[in-house]
């Protein structure tokens, strides 16, 4: 069941996780610029060029979707700088179970610094979390990723995820070039 309240806001010793907002556009958008040439070998969205009004039609999106409880994006933000480092949440919501995919993208100026990881298992604990303790209390989360893909590989492996399978000839590749795998991760409680 959906929590009636879900957090905006997750901070952790470094970042801040909140839902996103038409007035994070030109920061979302100098972030994907600056990121599209590492990101386009994995991510769907980054095959074209994206724009100011494309980001903030989709910044909009995002903020119904979050406040339907569909998908709970998080921007993430440095805690000092107040820079914009990336982006994850929850997507592929099932609230009857309950249970979501962790999906993520730090901003290539700021990989490196385990900034990921830090948003992957702040996500893994709200995540899992009771609602009686605030949390959206999953029984099940998963991660999914290219096997090729081994930066983003490394964060289910580090946190505890248990590799549940390996869907052979499950997808195709960012650029739609090639068929491609794809490992599924999952925590459960």
């Amino acid at each position: 069941m959906k929590p009636a309240q879900i957090a905006r806001e997750l901070r952790t010793a470094r970042l801040v996780l909140r839902a996103p907002a038409r007035t994070d556009s030109e920061a979302a958008l100098a972030a994907q610029l600056a990121s599209r040439a590492e990101l386009k070998s994995w991510m769907l969205w980054a095959q074209e060029e994206p724009t100011l009004e494309g980001v903030r039609a989709g910044l909009a999106g995002a903020e119904e979707r979050f406040g339907s409880g569909e998908q709970l994006r998080y921007h993430v933000w440095d805690a000092l700088s107040g820079e914009f480092i990336g982006s994850s949440g929850f997507h592929s919501l099932d609230w009857r179970v309950p249970k979501g995919e962790i999906g993520y993208w730090i901003a290539t100026p700021h990989t490196g610094h385990g900034y990921a990881l830090e948003v992957t298992q702040a996500l893994t604990h709200f995540g899992l979390a009771g609602q009686e303790e605030g949390g959206l209390g999953f029984r099940r989360l998963e991660i999914r990723c290219d096997p090729m893909n081994a930066r983003s590989r490394r964060i289910p492996e580090r946190l505890g995820y248990r590799l549940d399978a390996e869907l052979v000839n499950d997808t195709v590749s960012a650029d739609a070039a090639e068929v491609r795998n794809t490992l599924v991760f999952s925590r459960t409680r």
